[in-house]
């Protein structure tokens, strides 16, 4: 169990793709523009488990500072939205675990794209990249917090076009790359291609069907492997404030050198702005996962295992209440069971019995305030 407690001093055609910004996107766009603006702040984290998995439990008092801009410009044809945070996250007891340091970035930039040749036509591009300690449960790459900092990157592109009043496609094409500097094994590369067929059922319900054909490439001991899905689902707004998606079907994997097989396949996200001090944001997602793949298997000594399936299921909610104009309590949860499944020895020599499965369950919480002191100064 991993928990944290922010104590806070300082400060028809709408996007297919969920991916570039975390399971709790829902295709949500800005909607006015918004000048060149500049944040300082800072957080004081108490982290009550810093390195789980590494030795020891140990914990310890973190502070986070940053400094972060943002700009949106909106016209009739394109809308750009482009923002960074460059910070760092300093442990005042210094870690023991191998690998783990006391100083570490927490930095991510993103640029998104859209822009509108017609009524029918637009090409949308969404990149985000990401130079941190801790990876972020809710961008659903990783199942356990990693001793070191972690490149991670990802560009969307696509191409949406509304055939009729009803009918409308979006085909894309997705990189994306995760590179850990002190862990072996777990890098990844993958390139996908997408469809999404939508029809507009009605004023606030759209349905849709997808395709998506995924290779990606393993590091070390990981193997290659092939996804595809194949899913339908609905957007449906329940009113201006409240939307939710949920997509579900099957998902077909080969691993090279492994197995293939088959397993659901579900996606769901919801936002929630339920009134004007409350704001709430849920995610769930199942099926088999290309991360975290490697691990030393404590049934046999510790040897190193690849197995041919991770099945995960992701849940996360999230919510933020306005305690003043100023002044915003939040908090949030993620959990996380995975099943390891089809393990072969990849060890020098390997090992030569069965292999058994494995289970993992990960608990994330945190709670925490934010105060905004002025409209460049914030903290939590």
């Amino acid at each position: 169990m991993k928990s944290k407690l922010s104590l806070g001093l300082f400060g028809l055609l709408s996007v297919a793709s969920a991916s570039a910004q975390g399971l709790y996107y829902v295709g949500n766009e800005a909607q006015e523009s918004l000048p060149l603006k500049w944040v300082v702040g800072g957080n004081v984290t108490y982290d009550d488990n810093i390195a789980p998995g590494f030795g020891d439990k140990e914990d310890s008092v973190a502070l986070n500072p940053y400094v972060g801009a943002s700009l949106v410009s909106i016209t009739p044809q394109t809308t750009w939205d482009v923002y960074a945070r460059l910070g760092l996250i300093y442990y005042l007891d210094e870690p023991t675990a191998s690998g783990a340091d006391d100083v570490n970035s927490q930095s991510r930039v993103g640029v998104n794209l859209t822009h509108r040749f017609s009524e029918r036509l637009r090409v949308s591009s969404r990149n985000f990249v990401s130079y941190e300690l801790e990876p972020d449960y809710s961008y659903g790459y990783a199942s356990s917090r990693q001793v070191g900092e972690y490149f991670y990157w990802q560009t969307d592109n696509s191409v949406g076009f509304r055939w009729t009043e009803r009918v409308a496609t979006y085909t894309g094409f997705r990189l994306t790359g995760a590179n850990y500097a002190d862990v072996s094994n777990n890098d990844r590369f993958t390139w996908e291609l997408y469809n999404q067929l939508r029809y507009q059922l009605g004023p606030q319900t759209v349905l849709t069907g997808d395709y998506r054909y995924a290779q990606t490439s393993g590091d070390g001991a990981s193997s290659d492997s092939t996804d595809q899905y194949l899913l339908v689902g609905a957007e449906h707004r329940f009113s201006p404030n409240t939307i939710a998606i949920i997509r579900a079907g099957a998902q077909f994997r080969d691993v090279d050198d492994g197995d293939t097989s088959t397993s659901p396949y579900v996606e769901f996200a919801l936002n929630s702005q339920v009134n004007q001090q409350l704001m709430v944001r849920a995610f769930a997602r199942y099926g088999m996962e290309v991360y975290d793949t490697v691990l030393s298997h404590p049934g046999i000594g510790g040897s190193l295992v690849e197995f041919d399936e991770r099945r995960t299921l992701r849940i996360g909610i999230s919510g933020e209440y306005a305690l003043s104009p100023a002044l915003a309590l939040f908090s949030g949860i993620d959990y996380i069971p995975s099943s390891y499944e089809g393990g072969r020895s990849v060890s020098t020599p390997p090992f030569l019995g069965s292999v058994s499965d494995l289970d993992e369950d990960i608990f994330n919480g945190y709670v925490g305030f934010s105060y905004k002191f002025n409209d460049m100064i914030t903290g939590t």
